[in-house]
């Protein structure tokens, strides 16, 4: 009997699943309760193209109507709010990487909506936050995924080839500037035609756009962003 197996068998006797938001019995396989889990907000009306949320159908929102991003298709099947930003809060800052296998298990059990791609890369870290963190955030959310989709996951090919401020804080122009020429490829690295970025949330999508152009200047036809969840926008 394999690892897996093992713990799921251990999980059930000694170990049951405990809900990380409330501490009621979990689901099967999953550290949220069933009622938790219903209250994650789904991103189910959203901009065709970069996967804002919207409060009603629209193919297009306002700004990629004014300006398509340099991705072909993005997906993000939750909206960054209560109490899915709790979870994230813990497992990227908190180093709560518990809470990073539930969410990841949300995101693989969520219904693919895009083509399969043919490579995933994961939003990388430069090396210094990598050491404070110990871990990259978009790497342990995609690992998952691509095991679920039988896409091949490389975490070697997009490199952050210099720091930058923390994008948390700063407003959509000034993050733009701030990871602009930050990533770059693997040289001789040869990609195939579908790529698709993954990274845990999307807010103004500077960081993802950036990616996306590094890796469409490689010749790459078809660049899709995914991330866990996407922020709604800013009110002025």
């Amino acid at each position: 009997m394999d690892a897996p197996t093992w713990w799921k068998k251990l999980s059930r006797l000694g170990l049951p699943w405990r809900c990380q938001l409330c501490g009621a019995p979990g689901a099967e396989g999953i550290d949220l309760c069933d009622g938790c889990i219903a209250d994650l907000p789904r991103n189910t009306i959203c901009c065709a193209r970069c996967a804002l949320p919207l409060t009603s159908p629209a193919a297009l929102c306002g700004a990629c109507q004014r300006r398509l991003p340099p991705w072909d298709e993005a997906w993000a099947p939750f909206v960054y709010g209560w109490p899915l930003d709790r979870l994230e809060a813990r497992f990227k800052f908190g180093d709560d990487l518990a809470c990073g296998r539930s969410l990841a298990k949300l995101w693989r059990d969520t219904p693919l909506p895009l083509d399969r791609p043919e490579l995933i890369l994961p939003v990388p870290l430069h090396r210094r936050r990598l050491r404070e963190r110990g871990y990259n955030q978009a790497l342990e959310l995609a690992r998952p995924l691509a095991r679920a989709l039988s896409v091949p996951l490389r975490h070697d090919v997009l490199v952050r080839n210099r720091a930058s401020a923390p994008q948390t804080e700063l407003d959509a122009r000034t993050r733009q500037r701030n990871v602009r020429k930050a990533f770059a490829l693997k040289p001789t690295e040869v990609l195939p035609a579908h790529v698709v970025i993954v990274d845990d949330v999307m807010t103004t999508g500077a960081t993802l756009a950036e990616c996306a152009r590094t890796v469409k200047r490689a010749g790459v036809a078809r660049v899709d962003v995914w991330a866990l969840a996407r922020a709604p926008a800013r009110r002025s």
